[in-house]
């Protein structure tokens, strides 16, 4: 059974997740602040973390900095709407995806489900020599990336930008992780420059661009999930 570990001082909106992943079929702990809630990450070992950033003992970003330090657990955040800044900090410090208040339980769930399917494709190694993601297939050690069984001209850069995205599939990368990983330090504001690249490829790839998919004020993801699954 998927363990879930929830982070919130709400009483009523913990109580509200617990019957509903209950009944999907999670197991849950909670805890009603960062401190229990690092103790019972550490001691539980939970498939999945929902943390909420407005924590009463410390900041909610701090929390999942210190899970960082030794978990690659998925972590998904709740922010309050239109927190855009807390929202980039927390997924720079390694959370997986966030979810806006207020949700639904259906929208959790979907953003849970991704958040598995990710740390399963990590688990298969991050050094596989060929990576796929839908129809778009990334052959590492020829530096090829074909579509459709179909080859495409990619520059050096644009190679490594979509390794990169398929190596995090279904994970929300933000501006200033990728113009580090891909490009290095000094370009970490560069985002006008990153988004040429981007719609460069999203036309390269063709009927697989709608993949590259883009969290305004964010970053970008490269989706795993069907045309009519959500992000």
């Amino acid at each position: 059974m998927t363990s879930v570990l929830i982070i919130d001082d709400d009483p009523a909106l913990t109580k509200a997740l617990r019957i509903g992943l209950q009944a999907r079929g999670y197991e849950l702990h909670t805890a009603p602040n960062g401190a229990t809630g690092l103790q019972t990450a550490a001691t539980e070992t939970p498939d999945l973390v929902v943390l909420d950033l407005g924590l009463p003992d410390m900041d909610g970003i701090e929390v999942c900095r210190r899970i960082r330090e030794w978990s690659a657990v998925p972590i998904i955040v709740l922010s309050a709407a239109g927190d855009e800044r807390r929202k980039v900090m927390a997924l720079d410090e390694g959370a997986d995806d966030y979810v806006t208040k207020p949700f639904s339980m259906a929208e959790l769930e979907a953003r849970l489900r991704v958040a598995l399917r990710h740390r399963a494709l990590a688990e298969q190694g991050s050094q596989e020599p060929v990576l796929q993601v839908g129809g778009i297939v990334a052959d590492l050690a020829a530096r090829q990336v074909t579509v459709g069984g179909e080859a495409l001209a990619l520059t050096a850069r644009e190679f490594e930008l979509l390794v990169f995205l398929a190596r995090h599939a279904d994970k929300i990368c933000t501006h200033q992780v990728i113009l580090r990983e891909v490009w290095g330090l000094g370009y970490g504001s560069e985002t006008n420059y990153l988004r040429v690249y981007i719609n460069r490829l999203r036309r390269k790839l063709g009927a697989e661009g709608w993949r590259l998919r883009t969290t305004p004020g964010v970053g970008y993801q490269l989706s795993s999930a069907g045309p009519s699954e959500g992000a």
